[in-house]
């Protein structure tokens, strides 16, 4: 039985590109701070809607996470033209961004019924959330992608490795 190829994130140009830009440092350092900023709003979110305390600061507290994602977003889609020379939907990346397009979609919502004032601070809450389960599902698919760089072998070496085998 012959065993599947695993997907390969990068040709060798790409992963060249993803290397030698700025952009790539970028989203290393952005993603940890969302992800933080995420679990702190999150304890926040989650301890207003048990006790009731604290609501405005869980409320601006999803603006802020919002707005980290808001930046993500925009240098994560220049990071995706520079290496795959698209803006969105790459490839290699195309289920991570339709999730990403859920994420920012619920997360705009939020904003817009927090600006607006309509809907009730626990009303709101919900909404972040539901914007927040969203948003881990897409987290562990970036992860995944990660590891899954990481262990890929760039294709220079499966070449040089080829060539000392048959030699």
């Amino acid at each position: 039985m012959q065993q599947s190829q695993p997907q390969v994130l990068y040709t060798p140009e790409q992963r060249a590109k993803r290397d030698a830009t700025r952009w790539t440092m970028v989203q290393g350092v952005l993603a940890p701070v969302q992800f933080l900023v995420f679990l702190v709003s999150l304890y926040l979110v989650l301890s207003s809607l048990k006790t009731g305390e604290n609501t405005d600061w869980a409320l601006a507290s999803v603006v802020v996470k919002t707005l980290v994602l808001y930046a993500i977003m925009i240098t994560g889609c220049i990071w995706e033209k520079v290496v795959f020379d698209k803006y969105l939907f790459a490839h290699a990346f195309f289920w991570e961004d339709v999730v990403s397009m859920w994420v920012m979609a619920l997360h705009t919502a939020y904003l817009w019924v927090w600006w607006q004032g309509s809907w009730s601070a626990t009303e709101q809450l919900w909404l972040a959330l539901t914007a927040y389960i969203t948003y881990g599902i897409n987290a562990a698919q970036y992860i995944r992608k990660l590891r899954m760089a990481r262990l890929q072998k760039p294709q220079h070496s499966l070449v040089n490795v080829s060539a000392q085998v048959s030699a």
